[in-house]
């Protein structure tokens, strides 16, 4: 059996995007590939947004649960704002731009699920798209 407890402040940045970025699921030895869920926490300033583009998944369905602040999930068809102690499910193959706003007067915290935790993501251009 195995049994984790992570604060994760104490983390290091996962990777070398801008915003604030820390790997519970790393943290307790899941891979990034392969495993059954990547698990992460995000702070965005105004201005952020938490993944590297707009785009969309494979496979993988992801949950924006938010912690602080407010969310806003850009989509094909409009944009939803996703207030504290709200989730925001996302299926695989549905493009999605997750930010907090220039405007924005606070950061967002946010949890953030993936599963499975695959790297099975593409690049949308909103410009290119039917």
């Amino acid at each position: 059996m195995g049994y984790h407890v992570v604060d994760p402040s104490g983390l290091d940045q996962w990777d070398d995007r801008d915003v604030d970025v820390r790997s519970i699921s790393a943290a307790v030895g899941l891979d990034y590939e392969d495993a059954p869920l990547g698990l992460r926490t995000y702070e965005a300033a105004p201005g952020q947004q938490l993944p590297l583009a707009y785009h969309h998944h494979d496979e993988q369905v992801e949950v924006f649960y938010v912690l602080e602040g407010q969310l806003h999930v850009e989509t094909p068809d409009e944009t939803f704002v996703v207030e504290r102690d709200q989730a925001f499910v996302v299926d695989p193959g549905s493009p999605h731009r997750a930010h907090n706003p220039d405007d924005a007067e606070a950061s967002v915290r946010v949890l953030a699920i993936g599963a499975p935790s695959a790297d099975d993501a593409h690049e949308y251009d909103p410009e290119s798209a039917d």
